[in-house]
Order: C-alpha cells, then structure tokens, then sequence
C-alpha cells in the first residue's frame, strides 16, 4: 500500500515513517521547513498545510492508499484546527482512508476517565483546536478516523524524556506536578496502532493511551531509574498552585479501542522497567 504521513519529521511522524517502511508500504512524508537527512527511499515533500494548492498536488501526485496527519503545532490555530480538514476533504476526494491524530487535551478533567463516547469540552487553546479538527474532519469525511492519544514517550527523544534528564542534573529549571495525570504511551505502540487504524476498515473516534495514569513526576522518576538518573533529584509541585493552565486528570479509557487491535498499548509502569533501547534514527 500507499502511505503518507504528513508531519513525517517530527517525533511521532519519524516513527510512524521508520514503521511504514518496515511494513512494506511505499512511503511518502511531509516536512515543513528542513528537509530531513534521511539516506531511506522515502519520498519526501515540503509543505505548508495552510497552503491549500499545495495539498492537493501532493495528493494529487502521491494518490496515498492512506493517510496520517500527525502535524501538529501548539499556538497555531491555522495549522492544529483548521488545516486537518483540509487534508480530510483531499483524502475523501482522492479517494484515500485518513488517520488524524488528536489528544486528550480535548478534555477539561472534569470526569478524570474519557473513553470515546465522551464529549469534548476544552479548556487550552490548543485543546480546543484540536477539538475544532475533530468536529471538522468528521463532518467533511465521516469514514475518517480520529485517534486520540496522551504522553508520548519512547528512545529518549520525548519533549519529556528530555525535560526529565535536564531537571535531574540541574540544567533546567521547573518542576514536575504530582497533580497532572496522564496515561503516557510508548511512541512505538503508538505508531503501530496508528498503522493499524489506517489499514483496516473502521472509522470514527479510538483512544490510543497507554495503561497505566501517572502524574507527570511518577512518569519522570520512572523514566530516571530507566536510564541511571538520580530520582531523587527531580524537583516537584502543584500545577493547582501554578499560574499554567490546563487539566489536571485526564485518564483516556482506551480499553474499546484495544479490544479490536493486536498492537498492545503498554504501560509506562512496563515500557520504563526495561533499559532504554538504542535511539531510532533520526528522520
């Protein structure tokens, strides 16, 4: 098959890309502003999802069996909530199946458990952005699917897998809330879930979380002892007592979803336990 990961050089994007291949599909990804220094024979295309013409012809060009848009930038109402349904109404009119990735920033923690039957009811503006993606790649292409995800953590490339080691040995300043719950997903189970989504014949809204709630200190003392940092060390707060805003417990249910997929969405309690694997190349 036919695939196209659109965002294919972020971190989420490089695995979903490294699994593609892996696969057998022939593979096409997306890039913003750098070309990757990739040596793979993945085809790879600048753009702008703000540019519509520019979609179409990479559409147009590529005719991908499917689609996953894992492209997303916090901040840019354009890019987060606006251009999915552009890429939702390229795939119906190409004829592609179209995975797009969303999270569980969608939900205020009101309820502390979300499974998919759930509302959106946001309280960031990042949050509602890609609420407003959800609602509109539905409504545009309804054989869509929307995959909400937490946390992702994997090979030590995470934004907080970094954040965690530069607290540790005091390079940064900050803290880790022991409020803030999540269900933190290894990026690797992620991207085969993903996968699967997007070469079977479904639709609509799945959760892809891992299995395990933690706060954001329990993910990092876990991700330190992975990987030799003084636990210890790791400074921690409230965010109910910072100024930041944003949910405090949100838990995706993700158990409907995984019920029909053969990818197992591990959690951090056991993706962390084991030494670090080596770094996937970079894309």
């Amino acid at each position: 098959m036919k695939a196209l990961i659109i965002g294919g050089s972020g971190f989420l994007g490089a695995e979903l890309v490294r699994q593609a291949r892996a696969a057998g599909h022939a593979t096409a990804a997306t890039y913003h502003a750098t070309k990757p220094d990739d040596p793979s024979e993945v085809a790879w295309r600048p753009l702008d999802l703000r540019d519509a013409a520019r979609l179409d012809a990479v559409m147009a060009e590529l005719c991908p069996h499917f689609v996953v848009n894992a492209s997303s930038v916090k901040g840019d109402w354009a890019v987060t909530a606006e251009s999915p349904v552009r890429v939702a109404m390229a795939a119906a009119k190409y004829g592609s199946r179209l995975v797009q990735v969303s999270s569980d920033a969608v939900f205020s923690g009101a309820r502390a458990h979300y499974d998919e039957t759930c509302l959106p009811d946001p309280v960031t503006p990042y949050g509602a952005a890609k609420a407003a993606a959800e609602t509109g790649v539905r409504v545009v292409y309804p054989k869509a699917v929307v995959a909400r995800t937490s946390l992702i953590i994997g090979h030590g490339r995470s934004v907080h897998e970094r954040a965690v080691h530069d607290l540790a040995v005091g390079t940064r300043d900050g803290v880790l809330f022991k409020d803030d719950i999540r269900c933190p997903v290894h990026v690797t189970d992620l991207a085969a879930a993903l996968l699967e989504l997007a070469t079977c014949d479904t639709s609509g809204i799945h959760h892809l979380a891992g299995a395990d709630a933690l706060s954001r200190h329990e993910l990092g003392t876990l991700i330190a002892r992975r990987d030799g940092l003084d636990a210890s060390r790791l400074p921690e707060g409230l965010r109910a007592h910072s100024t930041l805003p944003g949910a405090l417990d949100v838990r995706l249910d993700s158990r409907a979803t995984q019920r029909n997929l053969r990818t197992t969405l591990r959690g951090a309690r056991e993706f962390c336990t084991a030494p670090r694997l080596p770094s996937s190349p970079a894309l």
